[in-house]
């Protein structure tokens, strides 16, 4: 199938307009206005890896145009200009002369959305910038380092009533939304229990044709490469959940945080820290500078969140040690349960007493609408998939100006689990509260429909 000429059809049938937004009913506070844009102008903060894989995806659409990019490497320009050329794409106005550089993609009336993809600690000012310069805002994972962050998105998000989306692409995987559609449906019964975390061996880096290069993260800092270069020193300095919201964001959506239901308090504890001295005394030698650093994040990170309506939720960090990729989903409830290592189930009543049952049948049965109707039109976008649909819930949510499906007070609410995990593990696994970033309106917001509003 030509993926880009059937995506580009895609965009253009009129249905699409519902179901892009239909994991997006206006639900934030700001302003809304209706307004809706036929061509969607965007800039791009930010395109190393994860940047130029979703300027790759907005080139196979034919309602947005990238008008502006910008980054501080030369290498990550060029390749990105060479992608809008070979797409038949006119050449955007290119900023990245200094870190501050940003601000001036932010003053072009010629960009009406931006989407960052920078390294972490220039997320919340990055996107509160946006904000004040009125560019609905995109913003990748996590949305902020600190709780002032969180306040601050959100405070500038209410003041402006700029919306923003983070874009936890983990929300739209295919067998995320099968489970939410069960949830929905309740074939679990009363919610109890989740797990899920971030377990992922981190301890190699990806090079700029996105290949993983082994042995090579002994590097970091001026001397790396790629995401090394800043990732690897927020486990010199932080004992902390540093990256929660891929797996606490679909798990969110399905207990309705912030709709209904919220965080209530953490508690988080971490194990010694091995993973990555092992790693740089095994391919850089017991005498390489690196393996003088003492790491300070713990290897593996557990958090317990409690929930307004008493549900629990286990977030587990694990980055620095091998193993294979797994975000450790477990959905809980009262007729039975789902995990998504081994990809079990059991329900009460349909599985044989006190054996698992293979969930490819339940998944199959109750794959959500959206991915019935549109996922062939995924192919090929990246992680599954999942990234053909985060991307257009994103642009169709700016193109109208409406609030996005995954707001502000989510990504406050999934990024504070940083902050938080950090200050209980300092003071020895001590509770800590959440702040309510809806300032009680959780109380009466409702959950998206997120069935309904597909069809």
């Amino acid at each position: 199938m030509n993926t880009k000429k059937s995506r580009r059809n895609f965009i253009k049938r009129s249905a699409i307009v519902g179901a892009g937004i239909s994991v997006a009913p206006s639900l934030t506070f700001g302003n809304i206005n209706s307004n809706k844009k036929d061509k969607l102008k965007l800039g791009l903060i930010g395109v190393g890896l994860r940047g130029t894989n979703h300027l790759k995806n907005v080139l196979l659409r034919d309602d947005v145009l990238v008008t502006a990019i910008c980054d501080i490497d030369p290498a990550r320009i060029d390749i990105s200009l060479k992608a809008i050329k070979e797409a038949g794409e006119p050449k955007p106005e290119v900023f990245g002369k200094d870190e501050y550089d940003y601000r001036n993609l932010l003053e072009l009336k010629d960009v009406d959305a931006v989407i960052i993809s920078t390294p972490w600690l220039w997320h919340a000012r990055m996107a509160k910038d946006a904000m004040e310069a009125g560019k609905y805002t995109g913003l990748e994972v996590s949305a902020a380092n600190t709780l002032e962050e969180c306040w601050d998105l959100v405070n500038v998000h209410e003041k402006t009533g700029t919306h923003l989306m983070i874009l936890e692409n983990v929300n739209y995987r295919r067998d995320i939304m099968a489970v939410l559609n069960m949830v929905r449906q309740n074939v679990f019964g009363e919610l109890v229990h989740f797990r899920c975390g971030y377990q992922h061996d981190l301890r190699f880096v990806k090079l700029n044709d996105g290949k993983t290069a082994y042995g090579k993260g002994v590097e970091f800092g001026e001397k790396g490469i790629s995401e090394s270069k800043w990732r690897t020193q927020h486990s010199v300095s932080r004992n902390a959940d540093v990256y929660p919201t891929h797996g606490v964001g679909p798990i969110a959506t399905m207990c309705d945080i912030n709709r209904g239901n919220r965080f209530l308090s953490l508690t988080s504890n971490a194990t010694k820290s091995i993973g990555l001295h092992n790693y740089i005394v095994k391919h850089g030698g017991k005498d390489h500078p690196n393996a003088k650093v003492k790491f300070k994040q713990g290897d593996v990170i557990t958090s317990t969140i409690e929930t307004a309506t008493g549900e629990t939720i286990i977030v587990t960090h694990d980055c620095n040690l091998p193993r294979p990729y797994s975000l450790g989903f477990r959905v809980q409830g009262a007729n039975g349960l789902w995990e998504v290592d081994g990809n079990r189930i059991y329900i009460e009543g349909k599985s044989e007493p006190h054996r698992w049952d293979a969930a490819d049948e339940w998944l199959k049965k109750y794959d959500h609408p959206l991915w019935q109707k549109y996922g062939e039109h995924a192919t090929g976008a990246g992680h599954g998939g999942m990234d053909f649909f985060v991307i257009h819930a994103f642009v169709e949510s700016a193109k109208q100006n409406i609030a996005p499906p995954l707001d502000v007070y989510d990504a406050a609410a999934w990024s504070a689990i940083t902050p938080l995990s950090e200050l209980s593990i300092e003071n020895n696994g001590e509770p800590q509260d959440f702040p309510d970033f809806t300032r009680g309106l959780w109380i009466k917001r409702k959950p998206y429909n997120w069935i309904k509003d597909t069809y």
